[in-house]
């Protein structure tokens, strides 16, 4: 058996930490049996912006008439879109796997890999032990247990972005943030797109505003089913047939959706089992998810996990700081409690949405005391001009210290917009550093100022 200094299973963003470890001289071995760089290199985080970006520039064309454009229309080479952004991410991938196979104190094992006792994986036919474990090893896409979905060759996130022949029409199994982006992609593009959501709005984890406010935009859009179940699915000719049936309807009457695929988004489950983790003492949630202390500690010594795996929050940036962390605890001195605070998110759809901190849903049932500005972006210079009539900043703040509890907004740009409330969170600076900041005007960023002045 051929013992390493640290093992790292995953080649997401356990790769910053095996890159760090390698440079110290510590024999170092990585687990991974896909594409290096992850989930988000190869299935998530990437691939989707690319091709989000063409959804982006085909809105923009067929939005162009309002502006006083008058476009002749535009065809759409589906394959093309797809490919660019498969090329893009094979080739680094590539790129990485060629510099961790140059490192000469670093082996990669392009396997899948399970525990077989404490500190000891089966990589292949090997056995290999470590001094310090490392497990980064991320989630799968979930499949809800439906009825004949076996049979009629459905796509899950990981199949979409790699699609080469567009669909004239689309089912899609579940509401949230991936749900919200590929139908977007594929809407945009011209695809008919039906959405079946079991709650009673899309993208449920968002302040409820955002999500009500978004659910309507997106239901002018595309077919929308809300608090409906897909209970049924089944194939005819090339055709997918999702049975649904609707929570609110008492007389249990199910309707038949006609499509050209079928995609899965129902949310994401630990690769846990996989790598059979109770075997080297590493507890799990009832999710599945490790049990993690707040210094990225498993429940075996001198292990140590990171990112999706551990459930806590399913963002690359959240497991490059995560990573951070776990490679100071594992390798220095002294240890350190994971900082999350500010930890902001954003779903690239359209409308685009970015959160930071409370929900207020999360500080009634806190009960926290708390303050709200709201400013729509048509209300401003540059919202105006973009004719954005939709979207909105909203802001939560301390009662009585003026803190920023919250920031939610829903509209062109919101990712980008949101940083400047991220920055003031973690700089502990309270909501009125957004006020005295003197603002470009008339940029849009504008609108998050402008919420500050309504708060009451």
């Amino acid at each position: 058996m051929k013992n390493f200094d640290v093992i790292v299973i995953g080649a997401g963003s356990g790769l910053n930490i095996s890159s760090a470890t390698s440079s110290r001289g510590l024999k170092t071995a990585i687990v991974e049996k896909g594409h290096m760089g992850g989930t988000c290199l190869n299935r998530g985080c990437i691939p989707s912006k690319i091709i989000i970006h063409s959804a982006d520039v085909a809105e923009t064309i067929n939005n162009a008439k309002s502006f006083g454009i008058n476009a002749k229309g535009f065809t759409v080479d589906f394959k093309k879109v797809t490919e660019r952004a498969s090329k893009i991410v094979d080739e680094d991938a590539k790129s990485i796997e060629e510099g961790i196979r140059s490192d000469k104190d670093t082996v990669l094992f392009k396997t899948e890999g399970r525990f077989i006792g404490y500190k000891t994986l089966k990589v292949g036919n090997k056995a290999i032990n470590g001094d310090k474990i490392i497990i980064a090893a991320g989630t799968r896409p979930f499949i809800p247990p439906i009825e004949g979905l076996d049979k009629v060759g459905y796509m899950t996130s990981d199949e979409a972005l790699r699609l080469t022949i567009h669909p004239k029409s689309l089912t899609i199994i579940g509401g949230g943030y991936i749900a919200a982006e590929l139908a977007h992609f594929y809407g945009a593009l011209g695809t008919k797109i039906n959405i079946i959501q079991r709650r009673d709005v899309l993208i449920p984890n968002e302040d409820g505003e955002i999500a009500e406010k978004f659910t309507k935009i997106f239901s002018k859009k595309y077919n929308i089913f809300l608090n409906s179940d897909a209970i049924k699915v089944s194939k005819k000719g090339d055709k997918i047939i999702t049975t649904i049936k609707n929570r609110d309807n008492n007389k249990n009457k199910l309707k038949n959706i006609v499509s050209d695929k079928l995609l899965i988004a129902a949310g994401r489950i630990p690769n846990t089992d996989i790598l059979d983790v109770a075997k080297t003492g590493v507890k799990t949630d009832k999710n599945g998810f490790i049990k993690m202390n707040k210094y990225m500690e498993t429940t075996a010594k001198d292990i140590w996990a990171l990112g999706d795996i551990c459930g806590i929050y399913l963002f690359k940036h959240s497991a490059n700081l995560e990573a951070q962390y776990v490679y100071y605890n594992a390798f220095g001195k002294h240890k350190k409690k994971v900082d999350y605070s500010a930890m902001p998110h954003a779903i690239f759809s359209s409308p685009q949405i970015a959160g930071v901190g409370y929900t207020e849903e999360q500080l009634k049932e806190k009960k926290i005391p708390y303050l709200v500005g709201r400013k729509n972006y048509i209300e401003t210079a540059m919202g105006t001009a973009l004719n954005d009539k939709e979207g909105f900043v909203k802001m939560m703040i301390d009662k009585k210290t003026r803190e920023i509890l919250g920031c939610h907004i829903l509209g062109t740009d919101a990712s980008t917009l949101i940083h400047e409330v991220i920055i003031a969170m973690k700089a502990n600076q309270t909501v009125d550093i957004l006020n005295k900041a003197v603002h470009i005007h008339p940029a849009l960023s504008e609108v998050v100022q402008r919420a500050v002045w309504n708060i009451w």
